[in-house]
């Protein structure tokens, strides 16, 4: 096992009831800035019942963050936190609007002149000062809201990249699994999916046998697996909708990848599709994986026969196992109505050229082992036709 150090910080407040809390966790002297996406929040009560509670407090608000968060509408918000001197960002919303908290709490804090692009996302990790954040999930997917990661899109660039730094990890989080009910059915299908391919993304990898890492999430997996169907034929379940959003926490909050390797070029793939054609980040995800695993068959072959044999319940040889893990995982995409293939999600063919070319011109190299390159890039694409 590798050494690593771990840091969560977060007080985690889960179950119904707990935005009414807001003002043990908050003292009266913080500069709030609530930040929001498109408003769903003012129709599920959420909004009210944050105001509510933060009654008597200085709060400035900031809505319009986008799906994929915008570097530009985020560089707003920072104007608006430096310019109030804000001191607390509370993110309300889903994964995009913590991200973007995340960035903002980074880019309010860099030196007059810097250029935020470059400082606190591509190289995020060096700053030493931020803005805290804290979070109320409306939706069940990221895990942001546990972990010090983010994504931000800048669509000048044409760039949607992922930065990260301790110092934005929240707080504390109040996730209540009724905030995520007005979640509808692509919503919840794209959380289902980037929550169980984040669990792959640190599992599924060239490590071999059985860790407590290992366990943990084969653990979340066989959680995902059991609930998933439950979600899809009731979105108002409210008993699986709590199971599934504490198993979408646990998935990205780094205790699973302690001390083993990781993979993510899945999600860099993906991160490319949804710059270039606004395809859905999840949607990407299990287009992407099952044909880079095919890709990548034989230096995976021992994790595939793991995971197929103590998550899926396949029997045979590794080499059979792995095939019918891929199969299988497919049939669990196509189940939670994600598409597998580029034509499903109106991706164009030519996308195999378009990513492939991007990602040679950056010289970039994604994987555990650093071998997913530009080439290989296109064979996957190629059979995600």
């Amino acid at each position: 096992m590798l050494t690593f150090n771990f840091y969560r910080p977060t007080n985690l407040l889960f179950g119904e009831g707990k935005i009414e809390e807001l003002p043990s966790l908050v003292q009266k002297s913080e500069r709030i800035l609530m930040l929001y996406g498109g408003g769903s929040i003012k129709k599920n009560g959420i909004y009210d019942r944050t105001k509510k509670a933060l009654a008597g407090y200085h709060l400035v608000e900031f809505a319009g963050i986008e799906p994929n968060p915008h570097y530009e509408t985020c560089m707003k918000a920072v104007e608006v936190v430096q310019a109030e001197k804000i001191s607390l960002i509370l993110a309300v919303g889903g994964g995009s609007v913590m991200d973007a908290a995340k960035f903002i709490g980074l880019a309010a804090k860099l030196p007059s002149g810097s250029d935020a692009w470059q400082d606190a996302v591509l190289h995020s990790h060096r700053r030493q000062d931020a803005v805290p954040v804290a979070v109320i999930p409306t939706l069940a997917a990221t895990g942001s809201e546990m972990n010090a990661g983010f994504v931000i899109s800048n669509v000048g660039l044409t760039e949607k990249r992922a930065g990260g730094n301790p110092l934005v990890i929240p707080q504390f989080a109040i996730m209540e699994p009724s905030a995520t009910a007005s979640c509808d059915l692509r919503q919840t299908s794209n959380g289902i999916a980037d929550a169980y391919v984040h669990v792959l993304e640190q599992y599924l990898t060239t490590d071999k046998g059985e860790t407590l890492q290992s366990y943990w999430a084969e653990g979340v997996l066989k959680t995902i697996l059991q609930v998933a169907p439950k979600l899809m034929a009731n979105l108002a379940d409210l008993e699986a909708r709590a199971i599934f959003m504490h198993a979408a926490t646990m998935a990205l909050n780094g205790m699973i990848s302690m001390g083993v390797t990781s993979d993510w070029a899945t999600h860099m793939i993906g991160h490319e599709l949804t710059i270039l054609y606004g395809t859905d980040h999840g949607r990407t995800l299990t287009i992407v994986m099952p044909n880079l695993w095919r890709v990548r068959r034989e230096i995976k072959m021992g994790r595939l026969a793991q995971y197929g044999r103590n998550v899926l319940d396949l029997t045979g040889s590794d080499s059979e196992v792995a095939d019918a893990a891929i199969i299988e995982t497919e049939k669990f995409f196509v189940s939670i109505n994600m598409p597998i293939k580029l034509s499903q999600a109106d991706i164009p063919a030519d996308a195999v050229e378009a990513v492939s070319a991007k990602v040679a011109k950056r010289g970039d190299r994604f994987g555990e082992d650093g071998q997913v390159d530009s080439t290989m890039i296109h064979a996957i694409l190629t059979l995600a036709k």
